[in-house]
C-alpha cells in the first residue's frame, strides 16, 4: 500500500461515528455488522465510536456492553441532550484520529462506500466527502416518492439560495478531514438535522475541496425524524446561514479562510 499525504509513518486512522437515539432494538445488530465489515474490508487502523444523545430505552446499556467486550474496536459516549449535529460535534471534538466520518445506525448505505468517502481524504485529494443519493445515473436508491420529492426540493432550495454546487446536503454519510473537524466544525451553530448542510456549505465557501460520492441507499422504514419540525429548523437555518454569507461578502465577520464561489452581483 503507498503511503498517504496525512501519514506516511504510521497506520492511517479512522473513526467511524454512528450517533444513536433509542435504538436499543438495532444497536448491537448494527455495530456487529459494521465490525465485520471493517475487519474484512478497511485498510486502516478503525474505531467505530456510538454517540447516544438522549436515549430512553436502554441504548446506553447495549452501547456499554460493545465497548466492555470489543475495547479495541467499539468506543462510546452518552450525551443528556438529543441532537444529531451536537452528538457528532462532540465525538468529532474528542477524536484523534485522521479522518472522522458517520453513518446512520440502520446502515441505509452500502457500506463499501466507506472506501469511497475516506480514499480520497487520505490521499489529500478532498477534505471533506458526503454521500449522495441524487447523483443521476450513478446513485441507486429505495426510498418513498414522498421522501424523495421533500429530498430533492430541499436540496434545490439549498442550492438556489446558498449558491451551492453539492447535490444531496443531508445525506446521513460524510467523512472529514483533521482540518476540517478542527476550523470548520466550530463554526457550525446547527445541533440538530441542518449540521449537516451548515458543515457543507461553510467548508465550501472557505475553499476546502469537496467530494461528492454517489451510493446506494435504502429508506429506513422505521425513521423518527419529524418532516414538519425539520423542514420548519432547515428554512431557517438556510436563512440563518444566508445571511452570514452576506456579512461575510461586506467584510463583516470574515471567514477563516478565503471566501470563494459567492456571486457578488
Amino acid at each position: 500500500m503507498s503511503a498517504s499525504p496525512v501519514s506516511a509513518a504510521r497506520m492511517r486512522t479512522v473513526d467511524i461515528m454512528i450517533p444513536v437515539l433509542n435504538e436499543a432494538h438495532v444497536l448491537e445488530k448494527s455495530v456487529n455488522t459494521l465490525r465485520a465489515f471493517c475487519r474484512a474490508e478497511l485498510p486502516w487502523h478503525w474505531r467505530v465510536v456510538v454517540v447516544d444523545n438522549g436515549s430512553t430505552d436502554g441504548t446506553q446499556e447495549v452501547a456499554q456492553r460493545l465497548k466492555d467486550q470489543f475495547p479495541d474496536e467499539v468506543d462510546f459516549y452518552h450525551l443528556d441532550q438529543r441532537g444529531r449535529g451536537r452528538a457528532l460535534r462532540y465525538a468529532w471534538g474528542r477524536s484523534t484520529a485522521d479522518v472522522c466520518t458517520y453513518m446512520d445506525v440502520d446502515l441505509s448505505t452500502e457500506l463499501p462506500a466507506l472506501r469511497r468517502i475516506v480514499d480520497p481524504i487520505l490521499a489529500g485529494k478532498a477534505d471533506l466527502a458526503t454521500g449522495s443519493r441524487l447523483h443521476k445515473g450513478l446513485s441507486r436508491v429505495t426510498r418513498s416518492l414522498k421522501r424523495y420529492i421533500l429530498s430533492k426540493s430541499y436540496n434545490i432550495m439549498v442550492r438556489t439560495i446558498l449558491n451551492t454546487r453539492v447535490r444531496d446536503h443531508q445525506c446521513g454519510f460524510k467523512a472529514a478531514s483533521r482540518q476540517v473537524i478542527e476550523h470548520v466544525v466550530p463554526q457550525v451553530q446547527d445541533q440538530t438535522w441542518f449540521f449537516d448542510t451548515e458543515l457543507l456549505v461553510l467548508s465550501e465557501k472557505q475553499g476546502y475541496r469537496l467530494a461528492e460520492v454517489p451510493i446506494h441507499w435504502v429508506e429506513d422504514q422505521d425513521s423518527r425524524v419529524k418532516i414538519a419540525k425539520t423542514a420548519f429548523d432547515d428554512i431557517m437555518g438556510i436563512l440563518r446561514v444566508r445571511w452570514l454569507l452576506w456579512q461575510w461578502m461586506l467584510g463583516r465577520g470574515d471567514p477563516p479562510r478565503r471566501m470563494v464561489g459567492e456571486k457578488t452581483a
